[in-house]
């Protein structure tokens, strides 16, 4: 019937194959534990965007380093802009962090990040825990 309830398939039941660019986020978060392994924690951000640009570059995914985004408020753009780490695909923002902890700002930042490039994943990824760790943040 036209109106039946339809129940996701069993390999489904936590909406995985509905996640917004599924394919290319994946391919992203392996780069990362591809550095992650290799490098392990306790360098700085910048060590693990550079390893981060050498995976991107064997994995062939378009990347942006260090994107900024202009604010514009009513009818000028303001003299500060927002600073992405990595925009990939031309569609998801990437957030690198090397901390012990992420913290509620860092998402608000994403989040931010988000609105102002009209870009609708962002992902946020710490370096700095013995695993790696990371969070899907879809506006």
């Amino acid at each position: 019937m036209e109106n039946d309830l339809i129940i996701n398939e069993p390999s489904d039941v936590y909406g995985l194959n509905n996640l917004i660019y599924k394919d290319e986020a994946y391919d992203v978060i392996s780069c990362c534990f591809e550095v992650h392994k290799t490098l392990g924690k306790g360098f700085l951000e910048a060590v693990y965007k550079d390893a981060l640009i050498h995976e991107f570059n064997l994995k062939k995914i378009p990347f942006k380093r260090e994107q900024k985004f202009e604010i514009s408020y009513k009818d000028i753009i303001l003299p500060h802009y927002y600073c992405a780490d990595f925009i990939l695909y031309n569609k998801i923002v990437l957030e690198i962090k090397a901390q012990q902890d992420v913290i509620d700002q860092h998402y608000k930042q994403v989040i931010n990040y988000l609105a102002v490039s009209k870009l609708k994943l962002g992902l946020l990824v710490n370096f700095g825990e013995p695993s790696l760790k990371f969070k899907r943040i879809v506006l």
